[in-house]
């Protein structure tokens, strides 16, 4: 979640990130043609998650098969249902069957890497009169092995898929990943964070941009704040917002069979599937990709991080704007 595994901008990028922290190793690179995958790519990975998750919850067998309709993931993700809207997800499932990443996370050996796709392949069905009958994904074996892992999995408010922004969504992702309910909330380097996000602007733009999310606080959950330390550091802080209701606990997940299947037989655009559960629904589960059980801890970072991302030990250092 916390690392730069995905383009922040909606303009298509070719430009490879690379990015190294510690034992820490990532490389994204992308080809011309469709581009890197981006944030809102990765909404389709968060719902095949939840697919998966709700199956495996429920006593059904799972895969790495995924088949689905375009409307369930649409409806999903917030989007539109129009031929546009469905010709986008086609771009995205595009986007993310020819992005490639190798990394160093979560393997065993060191020096060991590992090269996948965010799909390893995608196909439309159709019926024998030619009717569509929605498309069939398979999901790489390092993310399908994140998703079955409960160490590495988070819930996420609904209203995520209501941020417009990259920039805003990934410090969603890095706030959920890091501080969770902690009462105390954490703290990062903003530099530390501008490598982080893989983002081609330069610094002074990510510094606007963060600020201005800072003078929206349109992050669900979180309250953010600029503070600077007595050395003139700046860092990005958040703590989680107050609120008078229990917290919601709830995921929006639906049916699965044996490949993690949706139900219709007649159209992928129109027809919806019964969710397992009808309640009012309002977080999801995501993956926290790059973590295991220490990293979902507030004490623990990641090698080379224990300066940049930290629990503030108070609140008495300067606010401000950077400058």
């Amino acid at each position: 979640m916390a690392y730069p595994f995905f383009s922040l901008a909606k303009s298509k990028r070719t430009a490879p990130i690379d990015f190294r922290a510690g034992d820490v190793m990532i490389r994204v690179e992308a080809v011309p043609e469709y581009g890197m995958a981006t944030i809102w790519d990765a909404d389709i990975l968060i719902w095949a998650a939840s697919q998966i998750v709700e199956a495996r919850d429920a006593g059904l067998r799972t895969s790495r098969l995924i088949a689905s309709t375009p409307y369930e993931i649409l409806t999903f993700i917030g989007r539109g249902v129009s031929l546009r809207d469905y010709q986008r997800l086609k771009a995205s499932f595009d986007r993310l069957q020819s992005t490639t990443v190798v990394t160093s996370i979560r393997q065993k050996a060191e020096g060991r890497r590992h090269r996948f796709s965010w799909i390893n392949e995608w196909q439309e069905r159709s019926d024998s009169n030619g009717r569509p009958q929605g498309v069939e994904l398979i999901l790489p074996a390092w993310f399908y092995s994140a998703v079955l892992d409960d160490a590495l999995v988070l819930t996420i408010d609904r209203a995520y898929f209501d941020l417009t922004g990259g920039i805003e969504r990934w410090l969603y992702r890095i706030v959920r990943k890091h501080g969770g309910k902690q009462r105390d909330g954490w703290r990062f380097d903003l530099r530390h964070l501008h490598k982080k996000s893989g983002s081609l602007s330069p610094f002074k733009r990510f510094a606007f941009e963060v600020r201005e999310i800072v003078r929206r606080q349109p992050l669900p959950g979180y309250d953010l704040f600029v503070e600077i330390d007595i050395f003139g550091r700046i860092f990005l802080a958040f703590e989680p917002r107050r609120t008078d209701g229990p917290a919601v606990e709830t995921l929006v997940l639906s049916g699965t069979g044996t490949i993690v299947p949706s139900g219709t037989a007649h159209t992928c655009h129109q027809e919806p599937k019964w969710p397992l559960s009808l309640a009012v629904q309002r977080q999801i589960r995501a993956c926290n990709l790059e973590s295991n059980i220490k990293t979902n801890s507030v004490s623990a970072t990641h090698a080379g991080d224990d300066e940049a991302e930290r629990p503030p030990s108070n609140r008495s250092v300067c606010s401000g704007d950077p400058s």
